[in-house]
């Protein structure tokens, strides 16, 4: 099969929960076991570190791969989902998968992976971890799907686990309590593997603290080590004061306020690797911190697009992330807010658009999956709570409008699901 082939069968012969949400979710690591075996069990074969949390775990895999990569090492990073090409969920030193070695992987286990009938999911870990043990990676970053102790990427014993924060997402799966979802990222922590919690939640502490001590598991709460504070940005960067052991300042190339919730766990997994034999300078650290979306090629977080008017996306999606958005939008000097939405049609939204300013003016959109809210459903439950706006299904076109209707010194916003952002043309 060509490139193009390999992709339609992944993508339409696999069950994709990108694209159709529930039906893809599988309840047990069986398929995953049994794709690793058949492949020889490459995730034994690679060091590796698990990541976990309902926001925070792309940014912070991003930052631990930039800062491993300036300290020298082959890293292997896998995340999910991708925005533009299949090829970004897997890269070996911020370089993704080549279109041949994706041929060459269906190709070669076409005839098992139709008879074994895994998700998508299952299958691109099941390439993570072939694609990683082929490259001879030093150690891989691997970022959970979603939840944790099903999710097909709990396979893998790493040298460290880290979970980043609990929230309110995919509740149908893992639960409608904190401390239920809770207890789904806690599944990833392992025998005798040190655990770091990057945010500390006090509601939530003993549910970690069970599950560690259950597993004869160092527990970290990186908070306890590290306090960040948050400084003015600086020529591009976003600027932190760190509190620990020594003081120092921080320059980071993600802008987003809710990094400050994602450092603490970032520096304190640095110090677990440390502490078991990895060579990491504070010189590595600064500079991967200082360069991860050129070592990595992360995009959507915080991204500014474009000046006067103001364009800014963040892949944001649930209530604590469009919290940190709010939040961070009323630091802005602007006329008039503009923002561009589209959600998926599997969740909640309403909690959500309670959030969103009424003052704002809103272009209502869905991304082209068949997942997404369609565009007029979400403009009727907005007008629900009183946000007014227009509906234009396809992104580009709704974000084309937002720019002709802006003036210049008008702020625009796009975001409320990762795949609308996605589809955004200048990204």
């Amino acid at each position: 099969m060509t490139y193009a082939e390999t992709l339609d069968y992944m993508f339409n012969a696999l069950p994709m929960f990108q694209r159709i949400g529930a039906a893809a979710f599988k309840k047990d690591l069986s398929n995953t076991l049994a794709l690793c075996k058949h492949l020889g069990n490459p995730e034994q074969k690679i060091k590796t570190i698990h990541v976990a949390g309902t926001n925070g775990k792309g940014s912070t895999s991003h930052m631990l791969a930039a800062i491993l990569m300036k300290a020298g090492y082959k890293v292997g990073l896998y995340t999910s989902p991708h925005l533009k090409s299949f090829t970004e969920r897997i890269k070996v030193d911020g370089t993704c998968i080549s279109e041949e070695a994706v041929v060459a992987f269906i190709a070669d286990n076409q005839s098992y992976l139709d008879e074994l009938k895994p998700s998508f999911f299952e299958m691109t870990v099941g390439m993570a971890f072939w694609y990683f043990a082929k490259e001879q990676v030093d150690i891989a970053v691997i970022e959970v799907g979603m939840g944790g102790r099903l999710d097909s990427t709990n396979v893998i014993v790493p040298e460290v686990s880290i979970i980043t924060n609990i929230g309110y997402d995919h509740m149908q799966f893992l639960g409608d309590t904190l401390s239920l979802i809770a207890a789904e990222k806690a599944g990833i922590i392992k025998h005798n593997v040190p655990v770091v919690i990057s945010h500390t939640q006090e509601e939530i502490i003993s549910v970690f603290q069970q599950q560690a001590d259950a597993q004869n598991s160092m527990l970290y709460f990186a908070q306890e080590s590290y306090h960040v504070e948050r400084l003015a940005d600086r020529q591009g960067f976003a600027s932190y004061r760190v509190e620990g052991d020594a003081k120092l300042v921080l320059h980071v190339q993600l802008l987003g306020n809710y990094q400050a919730k994602n450092l603490p766990g970032v520096l304190k997994t640095i110090d677990v690797l440390q502490a078991k034999g990895w060579t990491i300078t504070m010189d590595a650290m600064q500079q991967g911190l200082q360069s991860v979306i050129d070592l990595t090629g992360l995009k959507g977080r915080w991204q500014i697009l474009a000046e006067k008017p103001l364009l800014i996306c963040d892949t944001g999606h649930n209530e604590d992330g469009i919290r940190m958005i709010l939040d961070q939008l009323e630091q802005y000097e602007y006329h008039q807010l503009w923002m561009v939405l589209g959600m998926v049609n599997d969740k909640d939204v309403s909690k959500i658009l309670s959030l969103l300013p009424k003052a704002a003016q809103y272009i209502f959109c869905q991304a082209s999956i068949p997942r997404a809210m369609p565009a007029e459903d979400l403009a009727k439950q907005a007008a629900s709570v009183d946000l007014q706006g227009v509906v234009i299904p396809n992104v580009n076109e709704a974000i084309e409008f937002a720019k002709k209707k802006a003036a210049p010194e008008d702020l625009i916003f796009i975001g409320g699901s990762t795949f609308v952002v996605a589809e955004i043309n200048d990204i």
